[in-house]
């Protein structure tokens, strides 16, 4: 194109449109993954299936452009309504599609949503090319193809990269998921209605075209303004009545609900204690290692923002000062000041003897050079390559460096009875850094059998003795934790190391049965 000419209006804002339905396009992709993630786990999974399956209907959507001759701005016109529809509603759909099915019923989730993938990727296809054939149309005498293939493409691409960047840094923490979809698809519709003022000169059925636009306008507003209401419909279906706070972190949707049952505590739909046994899990994660010690002064917490950990440190004397260290400050806030949570983990996040530090675990431990006599390890189970990271060798022989030289780790370890190989691999993982292993299990009702282990570079030895008032956890019964029948023997499994991080998918393959 001539650097002199001048570029008609029409041309600018088809060009944009270029722009603008890149970054659309784009953001379904990214949704779609960012969704599939956090509602199925294995982020690295999620994504590359997501993606290539997208890319793959982009490409039919393209090989499908080629059958569309006629009437070439209608057509556009209705696939950006289209697109903007429904990949504006993608993530509402799954969001309340998730939360309305059974637990159980992944099978359908997963055809919903590699269906609007398969669906929307074929929409966005068809889009660049008619954009192109319009402009080759309507200025054939200022584009050899060449440059025309130049300058779509660099808006393209431009469009891609400002998305790229402005979603997660930008988008998804301010607007949240649903909100975010809503936007990037009313960005379609306007691409739409731009088309329908600059080619009404053309189109055959304006009137019904406006109208269409209008209706889809009007839906993508309406489910903008009551996405709160949206959100909340669907949990309360989820999780049932009672839901007594909901919150969106940088890292996680926090739910608590509170019944006749009691409390409970979902981080991202899972669920993380409930406050009638509770006290069995973190009695056992906690005191046989401190008792263990004998006279442990420094305890790290790793994990467990909740503070229940971190209640039960307490309840030895001896302890001069405990860090915790949780990524996510919401989660530490919340269970510091609201008197609901405060009154289950005894407001132990106030004590004066607790030092709090909000920050990814694994970086810390590399940038610190503290020495604790115990380490609690308090994580979600490794449900993805984010999370599993916490689980390899290399974290651990973190672990072991920030011990002191009689110093004690426990680590929770999922069920030893369902997800039995996972289990054990995470002890062949802290063999495997050089420290001995101790594992023992406990029954929480709310979740059924659960394993701990317990590593150190000097022997393990039954505690004598144990602070008093506990509810779960005697001297006389700890001998019967550690005993494993033939179901949950051990088995030989591999370390997981951070370069293939097999824990994620045997983890994966062994829950996912439960769900079948």
């Amino acid at each position: 194109m001539p650097a002199a000419s001048k570029v008609a209006p029409a041309e600018l804002a088809l060009l944009v449109s270029v722009f603008v339905v890149a970054a659309c396009g784009l953001v379904y992709e990214l949704a779609a993954g960012a969704l599939a993630s956090y509602l199925l786990g294995d982020s690295v999974l999620q994504f590359s299936t997501i993606i290539g399956s997208y890319l793959f209907a982009m490409g039919i959507g393209s090989w499908l452009s080629r059958f569309i001759e006629r009437q070439l701005v209608a057509q556009f016109l209705a696939i950006e309504l289209l697109v903007g529809l429904i990949g504006g509603l993608l993530p509402a759909l799954l969001f309340v599609a998730h939360n309305s099915l059974p637990a159980a019923s992944v099978a359908p989730f997963r055809v919903l949503l590699y269906g609007l993938v398969l669906v929307v990727g074929t929409l966005v296809g068809l889009e660049i090319p008619l954009v192109m054939r319009i402009l080759k149309r309507q200025f054939h005498e200022r584009y050899a193809l060449k440059d025309l293939v130049s300058q779509v493409l660099t808006f393209d691409y431009l469009g891609a990269l400002a998305v790229a960047l402005a979603f997660p840094l930008l988008f998804v923490p301010h607007l949240g998921l649903i909100r975010t979809g809503v936007f990037f698809g009313l960005l379609n519709a306007a691409v739409a209605v731009w088309a329908l003022f600059l080619f009404r000169g053309e189109l055959r059925r304006w009137r019904l075209h406006a109208a269409a636009c209008a209706a889809v306008v009007g839906v993508l507003a309406a489910t903008m303004i009551g996405a709160d209401r949206l959100t909340t419909w669907a949990e309360d279906r989820f999780y049932g009545d009672g839901i007594v706070l909901r919150e969106s972190s940088d890292y996680q949707r926090i739910v608590v609900t509170s019944g006749a049952a009691g409390v409970r505590l979902y981080l991202n739909g899972n669920l993380q204690f409930h406050s009638r046994d509770e006290y069995r899990y973190h009695e056992a994660l906690v005191h046989p290692a401190l008792a263990a010690h004998g006279a442990p002064k420094r305890v790290l917490v790793l994990g467990g923002g909740d503070g229940m950990a971190v209640r039960e440190v307490l309840r030895h004397p001896g302890v001069e000062q405990v860090t915790l260290v949780e990524l996510d400050p919401h989660m530490t806030r919340l269970f510091g000041n609201q008197p609901l949570l405060t009154a289950l983990n005894a407001k132990a996040l106030a004590s004066p003897k607790l030092r709090i530090v909000n920050a990814d675990a694994f970086g810390w431990l590399e940038g610190s050079d503290a020495f604790f006599d115990v380490i609690v390890i308090d994580f979600p189970d490794p449900t993805n390559f984010s999370i599993g990271k916490l689980y390899t060798t290399s974290f651990y022989a973190l672990v072991d460096r920030h011990l002191a030289a009689d110093g004690f780790a426990v680590v929770q370890t999922t069920s030893p009875l369902v997800a039995r190989r996972s289990f054990w691999t995470v002890a062949s993982t802290l063999e495997a850094v050089g420290l001995t292993i101790t594992p023992y299990h406990a029954h929480v009702p709310s979740f059924g059998e659960w394993g701990f282990i317990v590593a150190g570079r000097r022997p393990f030895r039954a505690p004598t003795a144990l602070p008093p008032g506990l509810r779960f956890l005697t001297v006389e019964g700890f001998a019967a934790l550690l005993q494993f029948p033939p179901d949950m023997a051990r088995v030989p499994m591999p370390p997981n190391r951070l370069s293939d991080q097999s824990l994620v998918h045997t983890f994966e393959a062994e829950w996912g049965r439960v769900h079948q």
